[in-house]
Parts: C-alpha cells; structure tokens; sequence
C-alpha cells in the first residue's frame, strides 16, 4: 500500500503539498502538488519560466506515482530460468558488488562503467560521478546528455569560454525584436515557453524558424526557411555572408569584444547566397528577410537538436553564434544567441561530473588544478583519480568488446530506446557480464538487466535542478518513496560500503550532498558556491556562477566581458560539409527524428499515461503526398524504412508539412517502431555527438 493510500484510510488528515518543478523538460516549469489522501493532484504555480501554465505531460505527472507498473522491489535474473525475480536488496547490493569485484580482477578497473541521465538532479549527477572516480575509480562514465547538448556546449565554451544553455533569463525571449528559432519546436516540445514567444509577437516582434518540417511553432512564424536537412550550417554562413556585404556587421561591437573575425570573413565570402540556394532549397530572397530583420533592433537566435545532431554539429552551431557575434548580440538585453536544453537536468547534469571528460563545477578532468582542488573535496590522492574516458556511443559500442567494459551500472537512462544504431547498441548490453539498471519502471533497458534497482521518483525525495536558463531550483518531496523503493543517493551509499568498506564519503541526505556539490564546484566555470537552498527558495531560484553567499548571483551573462582569459569572444571560421551519408539510389530518402507534443524521450514514462498514449498512441512515419503517390501509399499504410543500419516499421501519415524528399518518425517507441534502429551512429569529432537528424533510406510498404 502506497504513502497515500495509507493516508485515504485516515479521514480528517489534511492534504499534503509540495511546491516542486515538473519532472520532465528543462524548462523545469513550476507546479504545486497536493495528496488528498487517495490521489495525488498536481495545480498551477506562478514561477517566472512557465507562469502556470504547464503541458499535457505536466498536468498527467502524478499518474505515474502510484502507477501498477511501478518497481517496489529489487529484481535479479534467475541464472536457470533467465527470468527477472524479486529479491532482498541486501542480496541485490551483494550481487552488484560481486559482479564488479569479479569483473575488476579479471580486466581491471576501467571494465566497469557508468551510464548516467540528463534528468538526474545535481545531487545524484555530482554523487554519480564522484563514485565512478573514488568508488569504482574508473575513466568510464558518460550520460544521455551527450547526445543532447554536447555540441551546443562544446560551441558555445569555444566561443564563449562557457557553457549555459541561455545566458540570459527567459524572460528576454518576450523583449527582442526578431527571434530566430533554429532545429527547435518548442511549442511541442516544451509548450509553456511559447507564453514567451506570445509576449514577443504582441509586442510587435517577428518570429523566424528555420526547420526542415513545417512543425506547430513554424506555422506561427512570420517566416518559415525549410532547408535540406544537414544544410544548416550552409544557411548559417550565408547569412553571415549577407551581413558583410550588406554593411550590418556591427563593427565597433566586434572591434572592442571578439576576435577572429577576419578569418571568419574571408570564410563566408564564398557563402554566395544563390549557391546556398541551390544546397538547401531556402530562397535567396528568404535569407536576406532574416539577416536584415535580425540586424533591426534586438535579436535572439536560438539552435535545438535540429542542428545540433550532426555530425557537424559543433560547427552548425559555430556558424550561428558567429553570426550573432558579428550581429553585436551577445550580452545586450533582449538579444543574443542561446540553445535550448532539452531534458529536465540537461544543464546541471553537465556540470558535474557524469561527463567522461569532467569534474564538478565544469571543471576538465585532465586540468592538473582541477583535480587538486575535487581531489581535496573528496579526500583522496589527485594521481588516484581516473583520466577523461570516451563520450557516449563510443562507450556503448565498446562494451563487452576486447579491451572496452564488462559491467556497466545505467542511472536514469534507456538506451535501448534513445542510443543511434539501437540495435547493435542492444546488442552490446545482452553481451556484457553484469548489466545494472536503476530505474523505477521496467525499461527496455531495465529488461535486459541482470539486476534491476527500484529508485524513488521525483515527487518522493529533495534535490535541485537547473534549468535551461542556468537558474538552481529546488524540488521538494511530497511523501516518502513507497515501501521497497530506494533513492539513488541511498544505492550509491550501499554500493560504495560493499566496494571501499565505507560509505562516509558518500551520504545519503541530498542537503548535504549540495553542500558538498558547492564545495568542489568553487572557483569553476559552473560555480554553486554561493547557491543556498535557503535562497533558491527566497529568489525563486539562483542562476550561476554564483560564487557568494552575500553575493549577487549571475541571470545574465557577457554583460562586461566574455570569461576567456582576455575578456573577448572568439569567432570559428567553419565550413559546411555533407551529411556523413547522403541518399544513392537504393537508399533515395533523407531521414529525420524528433518528437510529439504528448510523449517525452524514450517514452519510457509517458507510453504508461492513459491521456498521453492516448493522444500518441504509436509511432508513425510521416511523408509528404507527392512521396506518398510515387509509393503508392496512402494515409495508415504499414511502412517499412530501411537504412544501412536497420528497419523501422510504423503507419504512414501523409502530411504536406514535411518536404518530398524527407520522411520523419519520433523517437519514443521501441520494437518494430523504433527509430533509432535506423539512425546513423556516425558522431562528431568534437562533441561525439551522433548524427540522428539525418541519414539515407527507402520507404516500401510493409
């Protein structure tokens, strides 16, 4: 019997509430939950990111609290039947640890790794990658976000000597003259923030998408600009191109705080807008609307996963920034360039240490300084800490291969679902020697483990988040997890006991986790010094850096200088080059992904949520009816698209909002319907980020 229900057997109880953040999207919108003893309700609250509004998702959050598919009990896979059954958690801890001394004496520490989520709070993110290097101590971690906002942030630290999705609050959406939205669909992706948007076209602002679909938020544009996928960075330079000849570079702006912009400018001068035309099928006189408008008063330009998930990536968003940057628009209220993060702790989950290559505070893990200092926080020997290991996929792809890991412990992902080439991916986890899984529903992933560790959900436990704006909230916990759940600070204490003879270095009270957390994140990049609970709560959060308690916190960034070590932003000469497939005759098409108003990721939540599933109920191929009448298929038909990697199976949807030469298909179903079973694994250089939003198949019916 669940928290709740126990309370609904006690009449003149009063409701319990919980002032708390939604569990799903980075724009962490604000909500109040209530139990009333037989239900959970969740109820609007004024915070400054959603102002109580929230989404479909949002308003269906609690159905999962006391959902029947609910984990309550640990589970190991019987060896003779193959079959996952309940078991102790002190045999389930024991387990995990023996497979891991096992697996470490037989290949070494580097053997066992680490998957982690970009929807864990920052306690359990900084508590992840403190255990991978002082309990585990392997080079071995990484986490979902990678295949989020690495090549955002690989860009903007290059540019900027930084990495936050928004450096200035989200308020400044509704203030800029011109917003241009690039790869982005919030209003299906995270449909409070349009709230902003509305502000801005009230005020008689424009709105320009750049998107290859014409989505829910291209339709409210002034213009929509639909080019060939994987030629944004073609778009981006002859924009800049437009710029110069044009006479709109602000060159006072870029003489006093940026360098590098002459190179940039011999770069783009062979960007002739006619030639980018006939790349990317967005017309000439399309280009020169948007460059002129963006160079008319205030401007934001914003990228998303739609140029971001390439294997180009880090340099399609170069491209933007160094057209913002020539524009004079970093640093100026109402203007700038940004990205928009995408799951819940996208921000946070990045900052501190579940990355390969990172310590807390942004810190880089091979930085001798950094070291010192995390190694000081933890109490341990520097030269005891691992090196950077390798980014997401290259992970993935390793295990259970000679020489890459054996064991791999996954937190708050579901890679099955969400990795590019899934099947292989899946493949590699059937091939490993202990797969662990915390989680608290029975993910793909979770279903393939040999021990499945029950977790508490957001609603049960204290923590903090950061947004997409770089503002700490804090969540608060409505009621304890139910009976037989555990938090992921309380396995990572029970782990570490089994595997060091001591969990002192690890609590458990996530308060103190933060204090913590504070404590190694000083002096670094990402800088929660002087972050408080006691304050998130009193200024509706705290954006850093924020080094002082007494001390101002940071909303908006660049104001003065850039935090490189002159002060000044750095322009990236970048080039654009084809997608790393492009169709042939047996695989004529472009394939893309992305998502649905109603699910969410790997829809490992949001498939078991009545409202949700039903609005989206499956997934679907989308073409465009002229594709649609060369196939010979109509509205429903049973699809098969087949890449170099694999196939996908799903209904036709005939739409005239995609372009005839593309076909797209969300990501959050599994078996036949999966799309990432087609996706490419190829990644870029930089960021590793994988090339989801594009690759070559063919459509045939089923």
């Amino acid at each position: 019997m669940t928290d709740g229900a126990r309370a609904a057997t006690r009449p003149g109880i009063p409701p319990r509430t919980a002032e708390t953040h939604c569990p799903y999207c980075a724009l962490q919108c604000g909500m109040t939950l209530r139990d009333s003893g037989d239900r959970v309700e969740v109820l609007p609250r004024q915070f400054p990111t959603n102002r109580g509004g929230l989404c479909q998702k949002g308003w269906t959050a609690a159905e999962l609290l006391d959902h029947p598919d609910r984990l309550t009990t640990p589970l190991l896979r019987d060896p003779a039947s193959g079959e996952l059954r309940p078991a102790s958690w002190e045999a389930a801890l024991d387990r995990v640890a023996a497979g891991i001394h096992a697996v470490r004496d037989a290949h070494g520490r580097d053997a066992v790794a680490v998957f982690g989520g970009g929807g864990l709070t920052n306690e359990k993110a900084y508590a992840l990658g403190k255990f991978a290097r002082v309990a585990l101590r392997t080079r071995n971690i990484d986490y979902n976000g990678r295949w989020c906002m690495s090549s955002a942030a690989a860009a903007g630290i290059r540019a900027f000597g930084i990495d936050r999705g928004l450096p200035f609050p989200l308020a400044d959406l509704g203030r800029a003259d011109t917003l241009l939205l690039v790869g982005a669909n919030p209003a299906e992706t995270m449909p409070p923030l349009m709230r902003h948007v509305t502000d801005q076209r009230e005020r008689g602002g424009r709105l320009i998408v750049v998107d290859p679909r014409v989505t829910a938020t291209a339709r409210q544009a002034d213009l929509h600009l639909q080019p060939l996928p994987g030629t944004d960075l073609a778009v981006a330079n002859a924009l800049l191109h437009i710029a110069v000849t044009e006479g709109l570079v602000d060159k006072a702006y870029v003489d006093a705080r940026t360098t590098g912009f002459e190179e940039v400018r011999r770069t783009v001068a062979g960007y002739w807008p006619a030639e980018v035309e006939r790349l990317s099928g967005v017309p000439v006189a399309d280009l020169e609307e948007t460059v002129r408008a963006l160079a008319d008063g205030s401007a934001i330009i914003l990228t998303a996963r739609g140029a971001e998930q390439h294997a180009k990536g880090v340099d399609t968003v170069s491209a933007f920034v160094n057209l913002a940057l020539a524009l004079g628009l970093p640093g100026r209220p109402g203007s700038g360039y940004g990205c928009l993060t995408g799951q819940g702790n996208g921000q946070g989950g990045r900052e501190h240490g579940q990355k390969a290559d990172q310590l807390p505070g942004y810190r880089k893990i091979d930085d001798p300084a950094a070291r010192t200092h995390v190694a000081g926080v933890w109490g341990v020997d520097p030269d005891d800490l691992p090196g950077p290991g390798v980014p997401a996929y290259q992970l993935l792809d390793s295990l259970g291969m000679p020489g890459g890991p054996r064991a791999l412990l996954v937190f708050g992902s579901n890679p099955v679902i969400s990795a590019p080439r899934a099947a292989r991916v899946t493949e590699r986890l059937r091939g490993l020697d202990l797969l662990v899984v915390a989680d608290f529903l029975l993910s793909e992933t979770a279903a393939l483990a040999d021990v499945v560790l029950p977790v508490a959900q957001w609603a049960e436990e204290e923590g903090t988040m950061t947004n997409l704006e770089g503002r700490v909230l804090r969540r608060q916990a409505l009621r304890p997890p139910p009976p037989g759940v555990r938090t992921d600070l309380d396995i990572l204490a029970g782990l570490a006991t089994r595997l060091t003879g001591t969990d002192a270095a690890f609590p458990t009270d996530p308060r103190t986790v933060f204090a913590e957390l504070r404590r190694a994140s000083a002096g670094g990049p990402a800088d929660y010094a002087g972050v408080t609970w006691e304050r998130i709560e009193r200024d509706e959060g705290a954006f850093w850096p924020c080094p002082d308690p007494d001390g101002p916190d940071t909303p908006r960034l660049f104001a003065d200088r850039f935090p490189t070590p002159d002060g000044r932003a750095r322009f990236h000469p970048v080039s654009h080059r084809p997608a790393a497939e492009e169709v042939c005759a047996e695989y004529p098409l472009h394939f893309t992904t992305g998502r649905v108003l109603a699910q969410y990721q790997s829809g490992t939540q949001t498939r078991r949520v009545a409202a949700l599933r039903k609005a989206a109920p499956r997934g679907f191929v989308e073409l465009h009816p002229d594709l649609a009448d060369r196939l010979d298929v109509e509205e429903g038909d049973e699809l098969v698209v087949t890449s170099r990697r694999g196939e996908l199976r799903a209904p036709a949807r005939l739409s005239p909002a995609i372009r005839p030469d593309t076909v797209f298909a969300p990501f959050h179903w599994g078996g036949a319907a999966r799309a990432n079973s087609v996706t490419n694994d190829a990644t870029d250089p930089v960021s590793g980020m994988p090339e989801f939003k594009i690759c070559a198949v063919r459509v045939e019916k089923a």
